[in-house]
C-alpha cells in the first residue's frame, strides 16, 4: 500500500494546538465558561502519534470502510462527544434526550466525553483507522475542518439515506451543502457555531461599533480591541469586512487579511489574541468589543447586561461540530437511528435549550418555545432566514494550505 503523510504537523501547528488546548475554545467545555470542564487537564500526548512516520491512508477512495454491521444483535450505541455538549438533569446527571432514544428504540448509548481538541482526538484513533482497525466508537462530533479530512482520508462510513428521514427533510438550509461533504452524505452537524463581534456597552461608553473596520480603525479602541486564536474565525471575519468570500479566497487574498490584521497589531489597536478567556476581558471591560462565538454571548447576556453583539452588514463566520460513522464501526445502523433521533424537533429542541449553540435542525422553534421563550426568540440558537443568508463558511484547506496559513497566522498572533 501507498505510505501517505496526510497530516504531518509543523512545530509552529503543534505550538498552536497546545495553545488551544491552553486557552482557545478546547480549554473550555462546549457549554463554555458557566460551567466547568468534565474533562479536567487535558493531555497533548496525542501529539505525538499525529507527527509520526507516513501511516498509510485507510482508503484512496471516498466512502470509507464498512464492517460486519451487529446493530441488529448488538443494541448499543459507542457515542464519543465533547464534555458537557448535551443536556443533562442536574439531579440525576442523566441525559434525558439519550434516555428517551433507549426507552423508544431499546438501543442503549455509551456516551463517552472524551473529544477535548480535534487534533488530540485524531491521533488518538488515527493508528487504528489507518490500520483498518474498529476504533470502538459508532460515532464522533468533530469540526468541520477535521471532519474534511477524516471523509478526505477515507476514515468514515457513508451514511444510508433510508436511516435518516427526518435528518433528510429538518437539516436547516444553512448547513446542507459544505464544500467538504456535499449532500451531507458522511456528516450531520451535530451544533453549529457562530463568529460576531461581541461588546461592552459601559465600556464602549457611546462609541459605535458595527463592522470588523470600527475594531480595527477607530482610535478610540486602541487597546481594546480582541481577536481569537482560532484563524478561521479571525481571518474569516477579516476577509468579509474587506468583500472577499471566505468561500473562494486565493493565497494572496489570505495574505491581504492578514496585513489588514498585521497593521492593527503594529499599532497596538488589537490588544490580544484569545481563546475562551476573552470572556473574561469582554465581562470586565478590558476589552471594549471583540470577535466573539455566538454560545458564549448567550450565556454572557445572563448575567451582563452590558454585553452584547452585532452582526456586521458584510456577514460573520459560520461552523459546525458533526456527527460520523467511523471505519469499522460495530453499529453503523445503531448510530444512523441516533443521527436522526437528534433531528426530530422535540429531541432537537431540548439539546438546543441545553447547550445554546446553534441548532442544525428546522422546524423546532415552537418545540423550543415550550421548553425557553428566550432561546426561542434568540437568533444566536435559531438565526432566522436574514441572519441565515448573512452566514458564510471558511472554505476546506488542503494540508500544504493549512500549514503555511497556519504559518502566517501564528507569526501574526506572536505565536
Amino acid at each position: 500500500m501507498e505510505q501517505y503523510e496526510p497530516d504531518r504537523l509543523t512545530p509552529v501547528e503543534v505550538a498552536a494546538i497546545r495553545r488551544s488546548l491552553r486557552g482557545g475554545r478546547a480549554a473550555m467545555t462546549r457549554r463554555s465558561l458557566l460551567r466547568a470542564s468534565a474533562g479536567g487537564a487535558l493531555a497533548v500526548g496525542g501529539l505525538g502519534a499525529l507527527s509520526a512516520c507516513g501511516i498509510p491512508a485507510a482508503n484512496k477512495t471516498q466512502g470509507g470502510v464498512s464492517a460486519d454491521d451487529h446493530s441488529a444483535k448488538e443494541k448499543i450505541v459507542n457515542f464519543s462527544n465533547w464534555p458537557e455538549y448535551i443536556d443533562v438533569d442536574d439531579k440525576t446527571k442523566r441525559h434525558p434526550t439519550l434516555d428517551a432514544f433507549a426507552k423508544r428504540t431499546g438501543i442503549q448509548v455509551k456516551y463517552t466525553e472524551d473529544i477535548n481538541d480535534n487534533d488530540e482526538f485524531f491521533g488518538k484513533i488515527q493508528p487504528e483507522l489507518a490500520a483498518g482497525q474498529d476504533t470502538g466508537r459508532d460515532l464522533v462530533v468533530l469540526t468541520d475542518w477535521l471532519a474534511a479530512r477524516m471523509i478526505r482520508l477515507g476514515y468514515v462510513q457513508k451514511l444510508d439515506p433510508s436511516n435518516l428521514p427526518h435528518a433528510f427533510a429538518n437539516l436547516s438550509d444553512q448547513f446542507r451543502a459544505p464544500d467538504w461533504d456535499p449532500g451531507r452524505a458522511y456528516s450531520y452537524p451535530w451544533q453549529g457555531i457562530s463568529t460576531v463581534i461581541a461588546y461592552n456597552k459601559k465600556a464602549l461608553d457611546g462609541i459605535e461599533v458595527k463592522s470588523v473596520s470600527d475594531l480595527l480603525d477607530n482610535p478610540r479602541l486602541k487597546g481594546r480591541v480582541g481577536f481569537l486564536t482560532e484563524m478561521r474565525d479571525s481571518i474569516g471575519m477579516t476577509m468579509l469586512d474587506m468583500g472577499i468570500d471566505p468561500a473562494k479566497f486565493t493565497g494572496d487574498d489570505y495574505d491581504k487579511a492578514i496585513a489588514r490584521l498585521q497593521k492593527a497589531v503594529d499599532k497596538g489597536q488589537i490588544r490580544r489574541f484569545t481563546g475562551n478567556d476573552y470572556t473574561s476581558d469582554l465581562t470586565k471591560g478590558d476589552f471594549a468589543a471583540c470577535v466573539a462565538w455566538g454560545g458564549d454571548i448567550v450565556q454572557l447576556q445572563a448575567d451582563n447586561p452590558d454585553v452584547g453583539y452585532v452582526i456586521p452588514d458584510s456577514g460573520y463566520m459560520t461552523s459546525t461540530d458533526n456527527m460520523l460513522i467511523p471505519n469499522k464501526a460495530r453499529h453503523k445502523a445503531n448510530a444512523e437511528r441516533l443521527i436522526d433521533f437528534f433531528y426530530e424537533p422535540e429531541p432537537a429542541a431540548e439539546l438546543a435549550a441545553y447547550v445554546n449553540y446553534v441548532s442544525p435542525v428546522a422546524g423546532v422553534q415552537p418545540y423550543l418555545a415550550k421548553i425557553d421563550k428566550s432561546a426561542a426568540s434568540n437568533p444566536l440558537i435559531l438565526p432566522d432566514k436574514a441572519m441565515q443568508a448573512k452566514s458564510h463558511a471558511f472554505r476546506a484547506l488542503t494540508q500544504k494550505e493549512e500549514t503555511a496559513y497556519q504559518q502566517k497566522f501564528s507569526k501574526l498572533t506572536g505565536a
